[in-house]
């Protein structure tokens, strides 16, 4: 039996064995979302929930995180073209506009302190509370994404992503584009429930 690199499909008709972990480890970041918004829904009901305006960064954040997608799918359409310049550009840029997310995140915040609202202590409010979390845990979620994103770009540094060797570039898609649709649904549930 011939091990298989990294990089090469699992041709048995199955899932490979890093698409299936990474489908597992989506069902559960959805499955933790979903709780920390019903949790949001029957805390909001209960009263003692303080109104304030949300950030106006998160609008351009949406159309950051949605222009960081095409850009991804762009080099997972040019490794699959062996077009390795082109890749390495649209990887850059995506690793940019995930940057530019997260520096428009915690611009984000910098705008809910001067406005007065806090994640916690004295000044706190639920609302506030929640605020951070929801943008705070999509904002981890989207580190680990940027840290396997510099592992794809340095793999095709090394000419080790192109239309042979698809599995990496694969797996960084997915998961970037889950965090793309994850942030649409919280900036939506925010600007409805908010």
């Amino acid at each position: 039996m011939v091990a298989k690199s990294f990089g090469e499909e699992n041709n048995t008709g199955g899932i490979h064995p890093l698409k299936f972990a990474l489908w597992l480890l989506i069902i559960s970041i959805i499955m933790m979302f979903a709780a920390f918004t019903s949790a949001y829904l029957v805390r909001r009901a209960e009263g003692n929930w303080l109104e304030f305006d949300l950030p106006n960064i998160l609008l351009i954040n949406t159309v950051i995180i949605a222009l960081s997608s095409v850009t991804m799918q762009l080099a997972h359409n040019a490794a699959a073209q062996d077009n390795i310049a082109r890749l390495r550009l649209m990887l850059y840029l995506t690793f940019g506009l995930g940057v530019a997310f997260l520096v428009g995140q915690w611009n984000g915040w910098a705008e809910l302190v001067n406005n007065n609202v806090y994640f916690g202590g004295e000044s706190s409010n639920p609302s506030g509370s929640f605020m951070y979390v929801l943008t705070g845990v999509h904002g981890f979620h989207l580190i680990t994404g940027l840290i396997y994103l510099g592992a794809v770009i340095l793999s095709s540094l090394r000419y080790r992503v192109h239309s042979k060797s698809m599995l990496r570039i694969q797996l960084c898609t997915i998961y970037w584009h889950f965090l793309g649709g994850l942030w649409l649904y919280l900036y939506i549930f925010l600007r409805l429930n908010h």
